[in-house]
């Protein structure tokens, strides 16, 4: 295909922004090479390809660096026309844009804060998270999937929940997601883990709690020793 040379994801295992990347170059069929980052020791190429934030994910593609999950997947949709993940017409979007917006600020922020405290910080998190689910609960109601009939970008950006937000749950020892209160998201969720190539990017669940667990103890260290 077109445009394909020298593309490489540099990303984590562990990590759903990443994944949202590789989501969208399965789903276009684009060939890439994904480079495993250590973010607790960044490599020079990362330093350099993310000079601001020094995060992953990026994608290097002929050379250029694209920081950002949800420009990252933007990026790969103009690029790449197969398969389209945004909406064509302007004002839906416009729309997908606002819920993957909504998704990052009012739910993955809450998300990392319930991860990352204890106590009434972390209870209050928790009742913010769940208000985000009640809201994409009416929003995927009577829908197969967020886009319709066909992956779309706001299934890539909240397909994340499966299997990252049962693992933080049971890393910071609370429940958010309840099938019986959010019915028609756990469809979605069912729906959304027919597609193979979504599958095959999910990460072995034993290994993710694992690791959150540690990386929750850790920082949980670091703030009570400051």
């Amino acid at each position: 295909m077109a445009g394909e040379q020298g593309v490489k994801l540099l990303g984590a295992w562990f990590s759903p922004f990443a994944q949202r990347v590789e989501l969208a170059l399965k789903l276009k069929g684009v060939k890439y090479v994904a480079v495993e980052e250590d973010i607790f020791n960044k490599s020079p190429l990362l330093l350099k390809s993310n000079p601001v934030h020094k995060k992953i994910p990026v994608l290097l593609h002929n050379e250029k660096s694209i920081c950002e999950s949800l420009v990252i997947v933007e990026y790969i949709d103009e690029t790449w026309k197969l398969n389209p993940i945004l909406p064509q017409d302007p004002s839906d979007k416009a729309v997908a844009r606002f819920w993957a917006k909504f998704i990052d600020e009012k739910l993955i922020e809450v998300i990392r804060k319930i991860l990352f405290s204890e106590g009434e910080q972390q209870e209050e998190a928790v009742k913010q998270a769940k208000e985000a689910l009640e809201v994409l609960e009416e929003e995927v109601k009577g829908k197969k999937l967020f886009g319709g009939d066909t992956i779309g970008l706001i299934d890539i950006t909240l397909g994340w929940i499966s299997p990252w937000l049962g693992v933080i749950e049971e890393a910071s020892n609370v429940q958010i997601f309840y099938s019986e209160k959010f019915p028609c998201l756990a469809k979605w969720v069912l729906n959304y883990l027919e597609y193979p190539f979504v599958k095959e990017t999910m990460p072995p669940r034993d290994q993710l709690v694992d690791f959150f667990k540690n990386f929750r103890q850790t920082i949980l260290a670091s703030q009570a020793s400051k």
